[in-house]
């Protein structure tokens, strides 16, 4: 369970970092894509779109720094995962073309708007499915010989990433109801408090059913769970996503606003420092460690300059962009 601290430690959380903060801050507008059937009203639908309008299209920034990071800084890991994982990879592109595309043209044509939201439902929807079969994929271990992925096509396809798959959907839904409840008020904002109700308690039912089986994809797995001296590590994650979720439940029960949303988030933060903690140090899951992986030392500490001058750009853009939008949206104003 311990790590040195080294310039291949510092990019693994550099890319860990990144692809939790594209989970969180695009999760909630894919939530919303999924929830959007749910609302067939055009005014509610409308408020939906304005609520994430000034932010959705700046949130894969993240994703594209996690794949280009992955790329530059563990390349081995890269060329083994990504034929693993073509088909999710490219699903969930197309997902995410799709929900881009009918962001923008629903709100220029009122013939074709229907087929447009139909569009941004599917797009959204397919996006996190992929995104969660994809993980679940990696969790399962992919087949490496020597240096090279050596598995089929469809290897990724098992119950696991299926449930996988379903979880990470279940969580986005949770957090783009929760950023409703901050976003919105009226019949909207309490339609968007019962469907959190439902929401969260289908969200710890996935989490309870991936936590239970992901220790049986691997013995490396429950040793690290189970195990003397590491269960004093991983024991207070649960705990943790016990007393969020109480948190949460009392939050939604005394009709607050805001923190929902953030215990939501909490709920995410837990799971995935749960992901790390079985995977270290793996990057290609039982099979590749992160130093295994790495790139030469110059040309990562060469990459970790420019990622030392742009993230806290990309931080402080992105930090004023959701400060200058926040508050209520209301009916009539805004992007469409």
């Amino acid at each position: 369970m311990m790590a040195s601290i080294d310039i291949a430690t510092i990019w693994a959380f550099i890319i860990a970092f990144a692809v939790f903060v594209y989970i969180v801050m695009d999760g909630f507008d894919l939530g919303l894509g999924i929830l959007f059937p749910l609302f067939p009203a055009k005014a509610d639908r409308d408020v939906i779109m304005n609520s994430v309008a000034p932010v959705w299209d700046g949130n894969e920034t993240w994703l594209v720094l996690g794949g280009g990071g992955l790329m530059a800084a563990f390349p081995l890991a890269y060329a083994v995962l990504m034929p693993a994982l073509y088909t999710p990879v490219i699903a969930m592109l197309i997902g995410l073309i799709f929900r881009g595309v009918a962001f923008e043209f629903r709100g220029r044509t009122l013939r074709k708007r229907n087929l447009w939201d139909i569009a941004f439902t599917g797009g959204s929807l397919l996006a996190a499915l992929a995104q969660g079969i994809a993980l679940g994929a990696m969790l399962q271990g992919v087949h490496v010989e020597g240096r090279h992925y050596a598995g089929g096509w469809w290897d990724w396809l098992t119950p696991f990433s299926i449930l996988t798959g379903l979880a990470v959907a279940i969580g986005y839904a949770l957090l783009g109801a929760t950023w409703l409840i901050m976003k919105t008020e009226g019949e909207l904002r309490d339609k968007a408090y019962r469907l959190s109700w439902v929401m969260l308690f289908a969200m710890l039912g996935a989490i309870g059913v991936v936590s239970i089986a992901t220790p049986f994809l691997h013995v490396q797995y429950a040793q690290r769970w189970f195990t003397w001296p590491n269960v004093i590590l991983t024991a207070p994650v649960p705990v943790a996503v016990a007393a969020v979720a109480v948190l949460l439940l009392r939050s939604l029960a005394d009709k607050q606003d805001y923190r929902p949303f953030f215990l939501s988030l909490a709920l995410f933060a837990l799971s995935y420092a749960g992901l790390g903690i079985s995977m270290w140090p793996y990057i290609v899951p039982q099979s590749i460690t992160i130093w295994q992986a790495a790139s030469p030392e110059n040309s990562q500490i060469f990459m970790l300059v420019g990622v030392a001058i742009l993230v806290p750009l990309i931080l402080s853009y992105t930090g004023w962009a959701y400060w200058v939008f926040r508050g209520k949206v209301r009916a009539g104003s805004g992007y469409h």
